[in-house]
């Protein structure tokens, strides 16, 4: 996978609010094609790690990084406006997913599965 600089840099205002959303794709193995879907969406990408990276636009940034052989762990921030828009993405990619959002007390505020 190819880095990418050419999406939206995250919001300033959302990058001090620290990690809000979490969660997990299952039956991933390769983080590098995820993020080439992503990409292709008009995202920025950037290897974090050997196996990770992060993904980014204007109302989000996650790392996506492998758990085992066959599941990768999602974790970062997004605007929880668009919650639903990250989800319904993940679903447009075909990918089966968890996601948790957290409020800012760290209770879990939304849940999505696909």
């Amino acid at each position: 996978m190819d880095i990418s600089d050419d999406g939206q840099k995250l919001a300033p205002e959302w990058i001090e609010v620290g990690n809000n959303i979490s969660g997990s794709l299952r039956g991933c193995r390769d983080a590098s094609s995820v993020a080439e879907r992503f990409v292709r969406a008009g995202w920025r990408s950037r290897s974090s790690s050997w196996y990770a990276y992060e993904l980014e636009t204007s109302w989000c940034q996650v790392e996506i990084e492998p758990i085992d052989a066959s599941d990768l762990v999602l974790h970062g921030v997004v605007d929880p406006r668009r919650f639903d828009e990250l989800a319904d993405l993940l679903t447009r990619f075909g990918l089966r997913y968890g996601l948790e959002l957290s409020a800012a007390d760290g209770t879990l505020a939304r849940e999505a599965r696909g």
